[in-house]
């Protein structure tokens, strides 16, 4: 199997929200995951994308392709 490389937006989260970084996949529509430093939500997205991949698949449901640029707003 090809291995897809995805981009990973890496956001704080406030105080209200836990603290923590936020690791959010814009390619795959709600996958995301979080974690106490910025490597740690980049570690622990990955297996994010793993699961999304596998329920996405067991749907019956296309996998898309990473995109090649991601645009900052």
């Amino acid at each position: 199997m090809t291995r897809l490389e995805y981009p990973v937006v890496v956001e704080p989260l406030s105080a209200e929200d836990g603290g923590g970084f936020a690791a959010i996949v814009p390619d795959l529509p709600g996958c995301m995951s979080d974690g106490e430093t910025p490597e740690e939500a980049i570690v622990n997205v990955q297996d994010a994308i793993l699961t999304w991949i596998e329920a996405a698949r067991g749907m019956g449901r296309p996998i898309p392709q990473p995109s090649r640029h991601l645009a900052i707003a």
